[in-house]
């Protein structure tokens, strides 16, 4: 097979890790749902999905009805899948056909989920979603009270699956009281599900950020995103975490993710010369320059523009120069060895440095997740132990 301009590696033992730390954080009979929308995070739909089946996780949450079909594509059948978003009218009958579950947060999806349902005979396994301060979706206090009416009353074409909401959020203390005024909005709903007779089989409001920081909202279920793939929600969760632990620095996460390429050229630039596009960078004296065959089409920043570093032969060899639609040059006048087709981590470990995600979101102002949902799909993601 002909080879892409670059390739991700993806840990499982680093998987199993995170799992096992994410699980102590948790009871015993709480369940985990693994967020594997906008392909997983980066990681690959196809790839991550069986790696977080071998850890024992058996639920997994995407955004549409599509990622479901990914996730249906690859997960065993003993897992479920859960849409927390879009999904149109037309795909109603699809998802009640393979016992998809999925959000509803409004009245209009509920009588087209009943109408669905009676059509394909089978029951359709929603969650109904409650507007608690997040202002995105879900159905507010006025109508929830009908609602329950509506399923109860066709209790035979639908399955209570869960009651759930979003803290908008948890991630920063600064927050702490508007996820303490959502926690108790969401106790409203659910004793209206109690006065109903009508509970679910799930309440789950917590993302990695709430599961870290408020054990009281865990439930029977808890949907981790960031924390799975070895990321911190963000410093306020991570320094609640170090005050928790018994030794002080204990992380307890690890990255999955590797991205590599190789070296496409290597070439002498005169002093006085300028690199790339533009003026952008002038060589203050000779240089050895190595071309790299990847650039912001293939999801590098060109943020990093003369900014950035990459590793060779366990060195940081600085970009110099404007990242171009697919290429960009670093210095390698430092690394006298460096030659072509030597393999260059973009992230990840090589030797005693590491470049991490966070050296890329500190100059482009990206999300760590932002920046890992924006890696395209076609580079090839393999698994190793």
């Amino acid at each position: 097979m002909v080879r892409h301009s670059s390739r991700i590696e993806l840990s499982q033992s680093a998987l199993k890790t995170n799992f096992n730390f994410i699980r102590k954080k948790v009871n015993d009979d709480t369940r985990l749902s693994a967020v594997v929308k906008a392909n997983a995070y980066g990681h690959g739909i196809e790839q991550y999905v069986p790696m977080a089946e071998k850890c024992g996780v058996n639920h997994f949450s995407v955004a549409s009805a599509h990622e479901a079909e990914e996730v249906l594509n690859v997960c065993s059948t003993s897992s479920s899948i859960m849409i927390m978003g879009i999904m149109y009218d037309e795909d109603l009958p699809w998802a009640i056909e393979n016992e998809i579950e999925f959000y509803v947060f409004d009245t209009t999806r509920l009588e087209k989920t009943l109408n669905a349902a009676e059509e394909i005979g089978k029951q359709a396994k929603v969650h109904l979603e409650v507007e608690t301060g997040a202002n995105r979706t879900g159905l507010i206090e006025s109508s929830f009270k009908k609602t329950l009416t509506f399923i109860k009353k066709n209790q035979g074409h639908f399955s209570f699956e869960g009651l759930c909401t979003h803290f908008g959020g948890a991630e920063s203390l600064s927050n702490e009281f508007k996820v303490t005024k959502q926690f108790k909005r969401f106790q409203w709903y659910y004793k209206q599900c109690k006065t109903k007779n009508l509970l679910p089989k799930n309440r789950h409001l917590a993302s990695s950020a709430a599961t870290f920081m408020y054990p009281e909202s865990h439930y029977e279920m808890v949907r981790v995103g960031v924390a799975q793939y070895g990321f911190w929600p963000s410093p306020d969760i991570y320094y609640h975490h170090l005050t928790k632990v018994e030794k002080q620095y204990e992380n307890g996460l690890k990255r999955v993710f590797t991205w590599k390429t190789d070296v496409m050229d290597i070439r002498t630039v005169k002093e006085g010369e300028f690199i790339g596009y533009g003026t952008a960078y002038q060589a203050t004296h000779e240089m050895r320059i190595a071309v790299l065959p990847l650039g912001y089409s293939n999801g590098y920043p060109r943020a990093q523009s003369n900014r950035g570093h990459v590793l060779i032969r366990g060195k940081k060899a600085p970009i110099v120069g404007l990242i171009n639609m697919n290429l960009f040059m670093v210095d390698v006048t430092h690394i006298p060895n460096a030659e072509i087709g030597d393999e260059v981590l973009l992230i990840g470990r090589q030797k005693n440095n590491v470049i991490n995600v966070a050296s890329f979101t500190n100059s482009s102002f990206l999300l760590n997740q932002e920046m890992m949902s924006r890696l395209p799909s076609a580079i090839p993601r393999r698994i190793k132990r």
